[in-house]
């Protein structure tokens, strides 16, 4: 409803976000994801993104120069077990960046900092710890109850 409401009242969404002043920071005295909000959350979402995609090319680079093979079979399985653990870590991590990719989607759209089950808003402190959040706090915690019930 307050997306709704939010979508309908400006239109040209992506092209008017505002810019933002040094040191910036939300704060609770202003309207809910005005502008500054959705631009500060857009560039803290855009810079963690790019961090994330630097770590893998570094990555990528480390594992391309170490590709000899190891004599003895105890640092042979060393090396591969810190290869298994470094390719969980990429994996895990390109799943994050499909998660800010979507939140990046939700500030264009307007959505970004209204839970996707009951459209109340999500919170600056909880988007501020958690910019991917989708849920408010009190959906999160029900959707976690509701787990732990069927996977008892």
């Amino acid at each position: 409803m307050a997306v709704a409401n939010l979508k309908k009242k400006d239109t040209d969404f992506a092209t008017s976000l505002a810019t933002l002043p040094p040191d910036y920071h939300p704060s609770t005295d202003e309207a809910y994801m005005n502008k500054l909000h959705l631009e500060y959350f857009r560039q803290k979402l855009e810079s963690w993104k790019a961090e994330l995609l630097n770590e893998s090319v570094e990555t990528i680079q480390h594992m391309q120069e170490e590709t000899h093979n190891e004599p003895d079979l105890t640092d042979r399985a060393t090396t591969e077990t810190d290869r298994a653990f470094e390719l969980r870590t990429r994996d895990r991590e390109r799943k994050l960046i499909n998660k800010i990719n979507d939140a990046l989607m939700r500030v264009t759209d307007g959505s970004y900092g209204y839970c996707e089950e009951t459209d109340e808003p999500i919170g600056l402190a909880r988007l501020e710890a958690r910019p991917i959040a989708t849920l408010s706090l009190e959906a999160q915690e029900r959707h976690e109850r509701d787990e732990k019930v069927h996977s008892d």
